[in-house]
């Protein structure tokens, strides 16, 4: 294997080994603890304009197969950050390695990092921007390069991951057996209630989630107006999770204040987070964000404890919207917020991803919540 850097903004540098693509790229450094899920974490649209470091010390063991993928288009991560990478595939589904999918993709990986000495320099310093580089080895040349790159706060990368036109879903969660991938067939008869999912980013097992617990299913773009979505007069309406800054998301942000009082409102992650500042309230920035899937959460409705899958570095100050909202769910990691609900209106959020893909199915109730919310709201 041919020599990799990663610099970071702070000057510090990580030699290793490429693995993926050849090339040099850049984005936020940050780390995720599951110890597996590697394709479904490189194919999560919220990744788009990071690198993620795996804690785990090995990665690719079980190759890349073609059910385990959360969005079309390949990977939307940057680069990929490995302790050790395993050049074989043990497993009966794999198509391909991982190193495969990545140089397909594009996607420059490093492995051979002391990752845990990176984690632990992300935790303690917060996350940051870094190059990959598999061609310029010149720690000074590709420091100049970081610390020139604008960042990604207050970029909007969700135009660069929501769909470019409205569709239909119908696939359900994967049951337990041989998987096959085929083509949804529509149901004879609609379910119902039906829901508008805005695709900032949508991740296909929450869609998966939402046709198990009996959903008519339509995905619209992410600048989709609210007067068009309203036209087609769904029985609830969901906002995705989705990459980046919400302050950003500007267009999503005005929507969701025209959709408040009108229909029932279910955000996850960024949709949490939009909604949040629909309803006037303000978001801040974490220092090195929640990424993995062994996060405890609370739930303040039913006392139960919910071991989730996390994946965002902004949360949302609930108390800035006051008692128009009461918290509904808790990190215990930290004590930050994770979900809300308003007090009077059919509006409900979470922080973390209750579609776990990958991840505990622990919150996976909450998609029935969403149904039962817009059953009561009738």
């Amino acid at each position: 294997m041919n020599k990799a850097l990663l610099v970071l903004a702070d000057g510090m540098v990580f030699e290793g080994e490429s693995f993926g693509a050849g090339g040099e790229t850049i984005g936020e450094v940050v780390f995720n603890t599951s110890m597996a899920g590697y394709q479904e974490i490189l194919s999560d649209p919220s990744y788009k304009g990071q690198i993620v470091t795996m804690t785990y010390t090995q990665m690719g063991n079980y190759g890349v197969n073609e059910e385990d993928i959360e969005s079309e288009g390949g990977p939307k991560t940057e680069g990929f950050i490995v302790r050790e990478y395993l050049d074989y595939s043990g497993n009966w589904r794999s198509k391909k390695s991982l190193g495969e999918y990545l140089r397909e993709s594009g996607i420059v990986g490093i492995q051979a990092v002391d990752t845990r000495a990176l984690t632990r320099h992300i935790r303690d310093r917060g996350v940051q921007m870094g190059i990959i580089s598999t061609e310029d080895l010149n720690p000074s040349s590709l420091y100049e390069k970081v610390v020139a790159h604008p960042g990604i706060a207050g970029v909007d990368l969700v135009r660069f991951v929501t769909t470019d036109k409205e569709y239909k879903w119908y696939e359900k969660v994967w049951q337990w057996g041989p998987c096959k991938k085929e083509a949804p067939v529509p149901s004879p008869r609609p379910a119902t209630p039906s829901v508008i999912v805005y695709d900032f980013g949508v991740k296909f097992n929450i869609l998966r989630n939402l046709a198990g617990a009996g959903f008519d299913i339509t995905v619209v773009p992410a600048q989709t107006p609210a007067e068009a979505v309203l036209e087609m007069n769904p029985d609830g309406i969901l906002l995705s999770n989705g990459p980046g800054d919400p302050g950003a998301v500007t267009y999503g942000i005005d929507n969701a204040g025209k959709l408040i009082g009108k229909k029932p409102v279910f955000g996850i992650c960024l949709g949490h987070q939009i909604l949040g500042l629909a309803l006037g309230g303000s978001t801040y920035k974490l220092k090195f964000g929640h990424h993995g899937g062994n996060h405890p959460v609370k739930d303040l409705v039913t006392g139960k404890v919910e071991i989730t899958s996390q994946n965002h570095n902004y949360c949302v100050a609930i108390e800035s919207i006051g008692d128009r909202v009461r918290l509904t769910h808790r990190n215990l990691y930290d004590g930050t917020e994770e979900g809300m609900e308003h007090v009077e209106l059919p509006i409900m959020s979470v922080q973390h991803h209750p579609e776990a893909g990958p991840g505990p199915n622990d919150s996976r109730h909450i998609f029935v919540r969403f149904r039962n919310m817009i059953e009561e709201y009738k």
